[in-house]
């Protein structure tokens, strides 16, 4: 994460997000729209059948766009999972990752709810 992003608190490392989109702003919304749909997707899927495979889904693609809390959530989830615990309480933090990051995502694209 950047050293702004750091400071901000923002649910974006906004520079890894511009470097993995080569400053390309279309293809920066196109990619965060991606985002948005997969991370609900799979989200609900994960709310109806804990599922390593989806945590792990959802880990790579937060570590894509720099959402670094997603990302250590899905991976404590994908963790837990692996390790035969329920992962309650992993997910209640990757849910709320989740909705932080995509209503952060949804303001930069200029979007409502």
């Amino acid at each position: 994460m950047s050293h702004n992003d750091r400071d901000t608190g923002a649910p974006l490392d906004l520079g890894h997000l511009s470097e993995q989109t080569f400053g390309n702003a279309d293809l920066e919304a196109e990619v965060l729209r991606l985002f948005v749909k997969q991370s609900r997707d799979c989200l609900e899927r994960l709310q109806a059948a804990p599922d390593a495979r989806t945590a792990h889904l959802l880990l790579g693609s937060a570590r894509g766009i720099g959402a670094v809390a997603v990302a250590s959530a899905a991976a404590a989830l994908e963790a837990g999972l692996l390790r035969g615990e329920g992962g309650t309480a992993e997910l209640t933090l990757l849910k709320d990752a989740v909705v932080a990051a995509n209503a952060f995502i949804e303001a930069r694209l200029g979007l409502r709810g």
